[in-house]
């Protein structure tokens, strides 16, 4: 995708701020979209589903955390990356923003040319985790029965087409973000073998990521609920990793 095909929605109720993230992302061929609070940043993405979105925590109306706990229960907006933006720069904040299912965290004051590259970071894994159609080894997964699409994979109730980006459990398919989706795959792949969290960070979210392997954990969370009676696949080893298994 080239950048000036990208939108980016920039959510912030500092002027100075909005206009400095619009003027280095259309300097850098993005499209920029602006909002000045948690309401109108909503009704934005909703409309126009931005390719990425910068969210300010601290607005007027909404808090961000509740503008990124609303766009991530929404399916229509679920997918869209965000990277939260803020000048609180404490622990229990990017722990907050992680959990609600924020892509990345970036502290003002901060450097153009740094965000300008983070941007360009989530969008090129958010990208490749949406294009993902790697068919797993033949040894560690089945294949659909019957000989077809060998692209799509099951397990018990539990099925993933790989082209086609879509999970079903018992049939009913199952809405899951790029994350998730990867997470699943790469466990699936590797079935019976542990993977570290580590390893799922390089794998999933790349090896220039800006997250730590708490962050495994809250999306393996998000998975499993979403899978409901097919989350026992996956199983935690502890003080290691996870581990889809092997048979059941």
């Amino acid at each position: 995708m080239k950048n000036e095909e990208t939108v980016i929605l920039v959510v912030d109720d500092e002027i100075d701020i909005l206009n400095l993230l619009d003027f280095n992302l259309r300097n850098a061929g993005f499209r920029v979209l602006q909002a000045e609070d948690g309401p109108e940043a909503l009704t934005i993405a909703e409309g126009k589903r931005p390719h990425l979105i910068l969210l300010d925590i601290m607005l007027p109306n909404m808090e961000g955390t509740e503008v990124l706990r609303r766009l991530k229960a929404s399916v229509s907006t679920a997918p869209i990356p965000v990277i939260m933006l803020t000048a609180k720069g404490e622990e229990v904040d990017k722990i907050v923003g992680f959990e609600l299912g924020a892509e990345d965290y970036i502290t003002k004051p901060f450097s153009p040319r740094e965000l300008v590259l983070r941007v360009k970071a989530v969008l090129k894994r958010s990208a490749e985790s949406s294009d993902q159609a790697v068919t797993p080894p033949s040894s560690s997964i089945s294949g659909k029965e019957g000989g077809g699409d060998e692209r799509v994979v099951s397990f018990k109730e539990l099925s993933v087409d790989m082209a086609r980006h879509k999970v079903l459990v018992d049939s009913a398919e199952v809405e899951l973000s790029p994350k998730e989706f990867s997470l699943l795959t790469e466990l699936m792949g590797s079935k019976g073998r542990v993977l570290s969290r580590d390893t799922l960070l390089d794998r999933v979210w790349g090896v220039d990521c800006y997250v730590t392997p708490r962050t495994v954990d809250t999306h393996i969370r998000r998975l499993r609920s979403k899978l409901a009676g097919a989350s026992a696949y996956i199983e935690t080893v502890r003080s290691v990793g996870y581990r889809f298994v092997e048979d059941i």
